[in-house]
């Protein structure tokens, strides 16, 4: 018997909202889950490991695997570009893994265009107040980076209605049940 192809499971949000925590925890409780690295032009924030939380690149490297076509998307970020390659996420959903990529809303739309049946998940915080909040606990950038990320999240929100599932993250066991049951429901539905 042949495996089943890998699920594609993206999940946006605005920063600060908990997508890393949720995506850490959904790792642990679903062994058949891979996590796509991305990769970035930006700088590593303190603690952050290449291979690990991204793959970061030179803006060279980076465009020089745009021309080859390398990325299953792409997009700018607060000035600096983000990507997912094709191979990492083809390999592991070819070998039967679920793949969950963590990227924000320009890159879904891409894919979305590229791979329809992939099953797409804002998170939203439960109010904007929790975000900021969240956002300032991070005190991983400054304040004209925050401000600046604000903004994004703002325009990120509306986003949001065009995704198969949103998920509320206020209680971090109760957001990755409620992904993980999205998960199982759409892997149940696969023929």
């Amino acid at each position: 018997m042949t495996k089943k192809r890998g699920l594609l499971i993206v999940i946006s949000g605005p920063s600060g909202v908990g997508k890393d925590t949720l995506i850490q925890r959904l790792l642990e409780f679903n062994p058949n889950l891979r996590y796509s690295v991305s990769c970035t032009t930006r700088a590593p924030r303190p603690g952050e490991v290449d291979g690990v939380n991204y793959t970061f690149l030179s803006r060279e490297q980076f465009e020089k695997l745009i021309e080859e076509r390398a990325f299953l998307e792409y997009a700018t970020y607060d000035g600096n570009l983000y990507g997912t390659l094709t191979e990492r996420v083809e390999s592991a959903r070819n070998a039967g893994h679920d793949v969950v990529l963590k990227i924000e809303v320009q890159g879904a739309e891409q894919v979305r265009a590229k791979a329809p049946d992939g099953v797409f998940i804002f998170v939203v915080p439960p109010s904007t107040r929790e975000l900021q909040r969240r956002q300032e606990l991070r005190n991983s950038e400054s304040s004209r980076d925050m401000a600046s990320r604000r903004k994004i999240a703002e325009v990120e929100m509306t986003y949001a209605s065009r995704y198969d599932h949103v998920v509320v993250n206020d209680d971090l066991e109760r957001a990755a049940a409620e992904v993980l049951a999205i998960i199982n429901e759409a892997r149940a539905r696969q023929t």
